[in-house]
């Protein structure tokens, strides 16, 4: 586990109000740098672990009783899990980002909020959209044994609505499909 440096972002931070022209002195800005420091602390949290680790730390599954299936094609979606993470090109804000998970149950499930908890903390990263997907697609492989999952995100970027060609209303939408959600067009289709 890494650990984040709060004392270096502090001083980073006020490094930038000075090359901004400001003066961290000041009233408004003689706290800022700490502040900052401790919000990207709690926002970057999930920096701090591999998937791995994060898998470790919510592997929380329940024997799945096979009869209590109809097909091997039973799926499980938890939708419109709400995160926020930070792209890594401009650590610019990704919001409005709702993540959708789903997997076929192989022998057993995983408490439902713990999907949520996943999500969120794999969002807690200086991140790409498209690797989100991925990491909590491997997260979810890992600690369900199934290789079927699939991970749907549709999220705004600011790097591309509030500043470069300031687009206000665009959303991106990925979908990270592993094992049967990947390789059956059927199953595919259901879920959307």
């Amino acid at each position: 586990m890494n650990k984040i440096d709060t004392r270096a972002i502090e001083e980073h931070i006020r490094g930038i109000l000075i090359a901004l022209g400001d003066d961290p002195t000041r009233e408004g800005l003689a706290d800022t740098p700490k502040r900052v420091a401790k919000m990207y602390a709690e926002v970057f949290e999930g920096m701090n672990y591999t998937n791995h680790e994060i898998a470790q730390m919510f592997n929380k599954t329940f024997e799945d009783d096979p009869d209590s299936y109809h097909n091997s094609n039973d799926i499980v979606v938890v939708k419109d899990i709400e995160v926020f993470s930070y792209c890594e090109h401009h650590m610019a804000l990704m919001y409005n980002m709702n993540v959708s998970v789903a997997y076929v149950p192989n022998g057993k499930v995983i408490g439902l909020s713990k999907i949520a908890r996943i999500a969120d903390m794999v969002a807690k990263r200086l991140q790409l959209q498209e690797r989100i997907g991925s990491d909590i697609a491997e997260i979810m492989q890992e600690i369900t044994d199934s290789p079927d999952v699939a991970v749907i995100i549709e999220a705004s970027h600011s790097c591309m609505t509030a500043r470069g060609i300031s687009k206000p209303s665009a959303r991106t939408t990925t979908r990270t499909m592993r094992g049967k959600f990947e390789s059956d067009p059927s199953l595919a289709a259901r879920l959307m």
